[in-house]
């Protein structure tokens, strides 16, 4: 490709980079950031090479894990709201941010060298989460399921605040105690 456009990747070889990061953030999820790469690459069903050939350096390999569950989380409010109603799916979304979080919070101290070192590994992450936030909460609001006083900053905000607070999974109760006590505040009441 010209102007540094880079070729798209074949079938084949998103399916193994899509293995290689599904794999690799529930590895470090279990193990740690210094789980061994070769291990992921069995895991995933990948040779050593090709992990390498994508994900040269660890750092690479967590950004992009990183940058891949954000893809995940805000794919998921499109998906939701077609499959449940508005505040269904809102509900159902802040359980996956939870999930998204615990597993942000396990490579929290990475993405922070990475950062420091140059790298933006948050690009363009807080804009994408508040754009499938606005999303549902503008269909709640839709079908009057909210109230229409909250903005979706607002609730950016709260979910910030469970995440600093209740982030690790040892705190997934209290966490979803939070969010039901946050989400049941936007409801509108008869």
């Amino acid at each position: 490709m010209t102007n540094g456009t880079p070729r798209p990747l074949r079938a084949d070889a998103r399916r193994n980079r899509e293995k290689i990061l599904t794999t690799a953030a529930r590895v470090f999820t279990a193990e740690g950031l210094d789980a061994h790469l070769e291990r992921i690459a069995k895991e995933a069903g990948v040779g050593s090479a090709t992990l390498y050939r994508n994900f040269p350096t660890r750092e690479a390999l967590i950004e992009a894990v990183y940058r891949n569950e954000v893809a995940h989380l805000c794919d998921a409010a499109p998906a939701l709201l077609a499959q449940k109603p508005p505040a269904e799916a809102l509900r159902a979304w802040t359980r996956l941010f939870l999930d998204y979080v615990t597993a942000k919070y396990g490579m929290i101290d990475a993405l922070r060298a990475i950062a420091a070192t140059g790298g933006n590994p948050y690009g363009q992450s807080r804009e994408m989460i508040q754009a499938a936030i606005t999303s549902l909460m503008d269909a709640c609001t839709a079908a009057g399921a909210i109230r229409t006083d909250i903005q979706p900053t607002d609730i950016s905000a709260a979910l910030e605040g469970i995440a600093l607070t209740s982030a690790g999974a040892e705190h997934r109760q209290q966490a979803e105690r939070l969010l039901d006590l946050t989400l049941d505040g936007l409801t509108v009441r008869p």
